[in-house]
């Protein structure tokens, strides 16, 4: 169900909560649009609200948003155009910043500062939106049934050993998307689709909603192994520091690990572009990363920042550093290739 942090938005200014206070103590019922920020995210309230709070308390700019998922919140500023009073987009997955940029709702930003702090594989190549956090999607197997010896590339999972002992989130997943995407991107149309077939034909169990589901049935014996978000993992294991999971790091010898990004914009009609611009540059900076990546067991997008204890556990891994745009704009041809191979 879609959750208001603050009710209708309408002309004359924004009414809701207020992350953080105002510098001089007690709440305003207006501000000067450079005290404000207003953003769409379909990141989840608990994830972003420490962050908005602790960018209020060194700047004084209030943060204002609005969580829903990313396609609603997409439609809802294509129909608002000019009359938005976002000034940023954030959301999970490069999949849907890329859509966001499609239908032309985010705006290139010149920051050298975010130019030094992002990658240049985690961030649009034309500046409209930027990587905040990573979660690398890979193998989740079971210490008691598999030898990790025995695991190695995505394309891997497709051998005959393999069979009945595979399980899978839906095809539905924009992660799953994006990571057939990249596997376009990297072996070309036809072998992917030949690896996505071997998946179907090895699957113990029809495709799971979601990435939890999926580990428990390792868990508990109904297949050996499945492709996850590493922060799913990090939750599980957090309630159950016994679970008998570990992760396998895939593609070492190739291409490397999928990974994915949570991240944001500048939205194209944004009323305070420079403090939109501001809070882009304040997420990418070192203490903010360091918090944005502990929040939710990710890796921080920034290089050089420690990682939360549990995620520093897992070991080093090497990514693949192909830019997270070929993940949107691959994701049509991946969503029909799914389709063809019978990945439902």
């Amino acid at each position: 169900m879609r959750r208001i942090v603050f009710p209708l938005l309408v002309a004359v200014g924004v009414a809701g909560i207020i992350v953080g206070g105002t510098r001089g103590g007690g709440e305003q019922e207006a501000t000067a649009a450079g005290d404000e920020v207003v953003v769409y995210s379909s990141r989840q309230e608990h994830l972003i609200r420490p962050l908005f709070e602790r960018f209020t308390e060194e700047t004084g700019i209030r943060v204002r948003y609005v969580t829903d998922n990313a396609g609603p919140l997409m439609a809802r500023l294509q129909s608002e155009g000019r009359n938005t009073q976002a000034d940023v987009f954030m959301t999970v997955d490069a999949g849907n910043l890329w859509q966001a940029t499609e239908r032309d709702l985010l705006a290139p930003v010149d920051s050298e500062a975010l130019e030094q702090a992002i990658p240049a594989h985690l961030r649009d190549p034309e500046g409209r939106w930027f990587g905040l956090s990573v979660r690398a999607r890979t193998m989740v197997y079971s210490t008691e049934r598999v030898d990790p010896e025995e695991l190695g590339s995505y394309a891997d999972l497709a051998d005959d050993q393999w069979q009945g002992r595979l399980c899978m989130r839906s095809s539905q997943s924009v992660y799953n998307q994006s990571l057939v995407a990249m596997l376009i991107a990297t072996h070309g149309q036809e072998r992917a689709e030949e690896i996505v077939e071997g998946w179907v034909a090895n699957l113990a169990a029809s495709p799971f909603s979601n990435d939890t589901s999926t580990m428990e049935a390792v868990a508990a014996g109904q297949c050996d192994v499945a492709l996850v978000n590493t922060y799913y993992f990090g939750r599980l294991q957090s309630q159950d520091p016994d679970v008998p999971l570990a992760i396998h790091w895939a593609d070492q010898d190739g291409a490397g690990v999928h990974v994915n990004i949570s991240g944001a914009g500048v939205t194209r009609h944004a009323r305070r572009p420079e403090a939109a611009q501001l809070l882009l540059e304040w997420l990418a900076g070192a203490e903010a990363q360091a918090l944005y990546g502990a929040l939710n067991h990710e890796y921080p997008a920034r290089e050089g920042i420690e990682r939360e204890p549990l995620v520093a556990s897992w070991g080093d891994f090497r990514m693949d550093d192909t830019n997270l745009a070929e993940a949107g704009r691959l994701q049509t041809q991946a969503v029909m290739l799914m389709d063809r191979a019978g990945y439902r």
